[in-house]
């Protein structure tokens, strides 16, 4: 149990000042878009238990391991580090350095588009963009990896509490599949997803609608609710404007065509975008009858 306490205080110890870090400055874990980088987060996240855990081994095997010769044999504290922990380390740091390669390839031959996001009101970026792609909604890869990495730092942590002075976990040689295929997937759905347009905002002025984003172009087309409208392109900002028809409801779901290619639905309420349009009144109660 003292082990245990003393290893969850250095874990604070090292962790505590990164997450802080972090929350006031997330320019380390964002990538070129501005948005949290999943592959960025998922590798940081995995270096600070390893050398959590490398600490705390050393820590513990200087006082009541009993020096050096606690740290030599063939079963010693680190013998799994380059046969597990090592592999297990590799798969986000290999996902991490290629699809930074890939998305940048992508973007310099357009490919790819990658508008800067939205910016929030507290001036932080929110950790669903882990699980979530450029248009907001949820990438089942990106959850996926997400999930499995978790869940298997988690069995690391957990499996190296209940026996501190057993050194690094000895778990079986496959897990590094846990992070080494989620990354595999991730990588690859990086390469292959198509260059669609994205929709990160939309604003109603007056009788026109605004569409911002990125992978828009001359040919671009805003639909309103499945209707297509008369669309112009603004090439110096990189935005859509359409004639808004004068029957349109307050809320409505909008997607951009370019290229042959479909945006993901954008929804659009007043209160959500913020727009000045006032929202729909309320309807009266109705009165009691006299009686």
């Amino acid at each position: 149990m003292v082990s245990a306490l003393f290893a969850l205080g250095l874990l604070a110890a090292v962790a505590g000042p990164i997450g802080l870090r972090l929350r006031r400055r997330p320019g380390f874990v964002t990538g070129r878009d501005g948005r949290l980088s999943t592959s960025t987060t998922l590798a940081l996240a995995w270096t600070v238990i390893l050398v959590w855990l490398l600490i705390t081994i050393l820590a513990y095997g200087l006082t009541a391991g009993g020096g050096a010769d606690w740290f030599a044999g063939e079963h010693g504290p680190l013998s799994s580090l380059t046969t597990v922990y090592l592999p297990l380390l590799g798969g986000p740091y290999v996902a991490l350095i290629a699809a930074k390669t890939v998305v940048g390839i992508r973007l310099e031959n357009g490919s790819m588009a990658k508008p800067a996001p939205k910016p929030t009101d507290s001036g932080k970026r929110p950790l669903r963009e882990l699980i979530a792609n450029d248009s907001g909604r949820t990438d089942l890869v990106d959850l996926q990896y997400v999930a499995l990495s978790a869940v298997t730092m988690l069995y690391v942590v957990l499996f190296f509490l209940s026996d501190v002075g057993g050194g690094l976990p000895h778990l079986p040689a496959e897990i590094w599949a846990l992070t080494g295929a989620p990354a595999g997937a991730y990588l690859v759905n990086k390469m292959a997803t198509r260059a669609n347009p994205v929709i990160t905002g939309v604003a109603v002025r007056g009788a026109a609608l605004v569409v911002e984003g990125g992978g828009f172009g001359p040919e671009a087309r805003v639909e309103l609710d499945s209707t297509a409208l008369a669309t112009e392109y603004d090439p110096a900002a990189g935005t859509l404007t359409a004639q808004l028809p004068a029957a349109a409801p307050p809320a409505f779901t909008v997607v951009v065509t370019s290229r042959g290619l479909r945006s993901d639905p954008y929804r659009h309420a007043p209160a959500a975008a913020g727009s000045g349009r006032a929202p729909a009144p309320a309807p009266a109660p109705a009165q009691r009858a006299a009686g």
